[in-house]
């Protein structure tokens, strides 16, 4: 390519870009959900969906697309062109599958790029109420005393309740049995029968079993305390320096998609966050608002790579 031609192909980009922006969106979004409907992610990822509609004048369509970790709905939003108009709303489980899985049919931090992090779920550290303990030092102490003895429900090796578990164990110095079960909603329920000792759930998830009794909270996995269990300490303020984990929700898009084009999705998106009506819905769920984007949100991308990867290999779990 002459020099000449070069400076004319560059100058067209130039000009391309604001006018792409400007354009977008001129037909219907999509946005690929890995989940069933009525998961949180995908109450989340409808949510936006209306808000982004009435914001950008054209129809914004939730599809579900479940199963293997994400990853075909992942591989269904890359195949796509890279323009704007196929997102996807992941959880968590999105910066596990590299470590989970030991091969994958895309790169995580090359191909995909990080729109918006919207929201994070702490989890509650639930026991059954025949331990007869209401703090976390009780229960790090009693593990202690019985190592290999106390179990843990999870909803899946690899998941993010299992994940939080392990952090658990490595961080405390604890030998803790992990029984895995289908779903979260599961093993809350095994705790509140007393077959097994502790689950992780989401706080939503765990409400109505502490208010009546049937479980015990003994901490909050992330640094601060929530308005839905204000009485429930962190495991930070319990003697656990710095132990943070939350499960967190994002939307994410093709790597190639126009950098104009995020910029838009990515204030438009930040705007709604910072709704009231989004925030009081979020909180009812018992989630954290988040507003980390584009190149910070990839950062923080690579972060939890290397954070939970850490955790699925001190685990040994494997999803092939």
């Amino acid at each position: 390519m002459t020099s000449r031609l070069a400076t004319f192909v560059f100058t067209l980009l130039a000009f391309a870009a604001p006018a792409l922006a400007q354009d977008y969106p001129n037909r219907s979004i999509r946005i690929i959900v890995p989940f069933s409907a009525g998961a949180l992610t995908d109450t989340l990822a409808r949510m936006y969906a209306e808000k982004l509609t009435q914001r950008m004048g054209q129809p914004v369509i939730v599809e579900n697309k479940p199963g293997s970790g994400g990853i075909p709905a992942m591989q269904a939003m890359l195949a796509a062109p890279g323009d704007g108009y196929t997102l996807q709303m992941v959880s968590s489980g999105h910066a596990v599958n590299p470590t989970l899985f030991s091969k994958m049919p895309y790169d995580t931090l090359k191909d995909v790029s990080g729109v918006a992090l919207v929201a994070s779920s702490p989890t509650v550290v639930i026991v059954k109420t025949g331990l007869n303990i209401k703090t976390l030092p009780e229960l790090i102490a009693l593990a202690k005393s019985k190592p290999g003895q106390l179990n843990y429900g999870s909803a899946g090796i690899g998941g993010a309740t299992h994940l939080v578990g392990e952090y658990l164990r490595k961080e405390a110095g604890i030998d803790i049995v992990h029984v895995p079960y289908k779903g979260v909603q599961e093993a809350v329920t095994e705790v509140m029968a007393g077959r097994i000792d502790v689950a992780f759930p989401p706080i939503a998830l765990a409400q109505a079993q502490l208010k009546a009794g049937r479980v015990v909270a003994v901490a909050l996995t992330d640094m601060q305390r929530t308005p839905l269990l204000p009485e429930v300490a962190t495991a930070n303020e319990q003697g656990l320096r710095n132990f943070d984990y939350s499960i967190w929700y994002a939307l994410v898009a093709p790597a190639k998609t126009p950098r104009p084009v995020m910029e838009r999705l990515a204030k438009e998106i930040n705007e709604i966050t910072a709704l009231p009506e989004v925030q009081q819905k979020m909180a009812q769920q018992g989630l954290v608002p988040k507003q980390v984007v584009l190149d910070q949100f990839d950062a923080y991308i690579k972060a939890e790579i290397d954070k939970l990867g850490a955790l699925v290999k001190a685990s040994g779990a494997r999803a092939d």
